[in-house]
């Protein structure tokens, strides 16, 4: 429910139109709606700024698409629902044409206008190309939360010249995202480079002794370098969320 909608309904129950039992009953039914397999959660927008996010894996296609059709009614802001496979993604839009799918961060979304302030940037570093589609996961969610978002891909230390070639970008945002696998050794060098906070994403990428992103995660959360944050593994959705908080901060 809008602020606008409250503030019609608490009028309503002012000019006597609507007895207090309803208003109640209104602002129960409007919070929450059950679909008997989710409750959706329509007052999350009012409360964070931003509608729910249906988490894609392990729902069905009819599932994600009356979810994603109840949001679409009620919300004011972008619709989104993560970690989707084509197939599912292709079921939903032949009901919901104007839900587009962006095939490598695997994300449904319904864009709506957002005002962005290109005084605040998010920058993205990806160590390698491998760890991209963690990072544009990073990147359109950070984007549909409205935020200016820039990238640099595979800039790791393996050549760390090409991350010294983007110091600029470095210095000019305003919250940092570090995606890297591997040893994740590219947290400490961007943290040691900047005083903007720094949110680290360990991805599942590397060889053997990498643990599916076990040791990337250790070396983040090890890390000297003061003022970074860490996510959960291959977590893409969640630094970008936690970017646009801290973004959104005045």
């Amino acid at each position: 429910m809008t602020d606008a909608e409250i503030v019609a309904m608490l009028r309503r129950y002012k000019d006597g139109r609507l007895s207090e039992r309803e208003a109640v009953a209104y602002l129960e039914k409007s919070s929450v709606e059950e679909l008997g397999f989710a409750e959706v959660d329509h007052a999350r927008e009012r409360r964070q700024g931003f509608p729910e996010v249906i988490y894609g894996e392990g729902k069905t296609g009819e599932q994600v698409l009356a979810i994603m059709e109840s949001l679409a009614k009620s919300s004011a802001g972008s619709v989104m629902a993560t970690r989707m496979s084509a197939e599912k993604a292709a079921f939903v839009q032949e009901r919901l044409p104007e839900a587009e799918y962006d095939a490598v961060s695997r994300i449904l979304y319904i864009e709506r206008p957002a005002r962005r302030d290109a005084a605040h940037m998010v920058l993205i570093l990806s160590a390698g190309t491998s760890d991209i589609p963690v990072a544009e996961e990073a990147r359109l969610t950070a984007h549909l939360y409205g935020n200016v978002v820039k990238v640099h891909y595979d800039c790791g230390v393996a050549g760390i010249h090409r991350l010294f070639a983007h110091r600029a970008d470095i210095e000019a945002a305003n919250v940092i995202i570090v995606v890297a696998g591997m040893e994740g050794a590219l947290t400490s060098v961007v943290g040691g480079l900047t005083d903007k906070p720094v949110i680290a994403v360990p991805t599942s990428v590397g060889y053997g002794a990498a643990f599916h992103g076990v040791t990337a995660l250790l070396a983040m959360l090890s890390s000297c370098a003061a003022g970074v944050s860490v996510v959960n593994i291959d977590n893409g959705f969640g630094a970008g969320v936690l970017a646009s908080r801290i973004n959104h901060l005045r």
